[in-house]
């Protein structure tokens, strides 16, 4: 298998839902700016409303961090727009909700389900270079959690802004990193 960390960010063009309007997102609109594409399976479930419910309650937070956050599934943008109309907990969402009926984008993460034309539930950050710097990738039953997600990013934003350090495990904003070296070898 191959990795796909710090590889970079296809070229797309996806019909999207955000803030009460059709849109077309493709890979110049993420030039210059960190990005969390965040796969799901389907709209109208279980799981998935949990996952982009906490989303938006943090989105402010990775706005802060100059993060955009994507959802995506392989419903078309018109499903997007039921759902929102139809769940208080959708309706929360301020984030662009991405359509990949063909599963373009599904495939191209390495996250496609081929039998069930779905997508498994996938993480992924991309940085201002448009590489790929976090892939996660769960089964559909595993629900995922905003918070870590947000500690993560700013980890990788610490990395990206502060070469020859790294952050250990749990760091969080103004904790201790590390400079790895070899004083440090067989030391920690």
């Amino acid at each position: 298998m191959n990795t796909i960390i710090n590889s970079k960010l296809q070229d797309f063009k996806v019909q999207a839902y955000h803030e009460g309007a059709f849109k077309t997102i493709s890979r110049n609109d993420l030039h210059g700016a960190w990005s969390i594409f965040f796969f799901y399976p389907a709209d109208f479930t279980f799981v998935c409303p949990t996952e982009l419910g906490d989303m938006a309650d943090q989105y402010a937070e990775f706005k802060k961090m100059g993060v955009e956050v994507y959802s995506i599934s392989t419903d078309t943008h018109f499903v997007h727009k039921a759902w929102h109309d139809a769940s208080e907990t959708i309706k929360k969402i301020k984030y662009p909700m991405l359509a990949d009926p063909t599963g373009m984008l599904t495939r191209a993460f390495g996250v496609h389900i081929e039998e069930e034309g779905l997508a498994y539930r996938g993480t992924f950050l991309v940085d201002p270079e448009g590489k790929i710097k976090i892939a996660e990738i769960h089964d559909n039953g595993i629900g995922r959690n905003a918070n870590e997600l947000l500690r993560k990013v700013q980890a990788a934003q610490f990395v990206a802004s502060h070469p020859g350090e790294v952050c250990p495990a749990k760091w969080k904003p103004g904790a201790q990193t590390l400079k790895p070296g070899l004083d440090l070898v067989g030391k920690i």
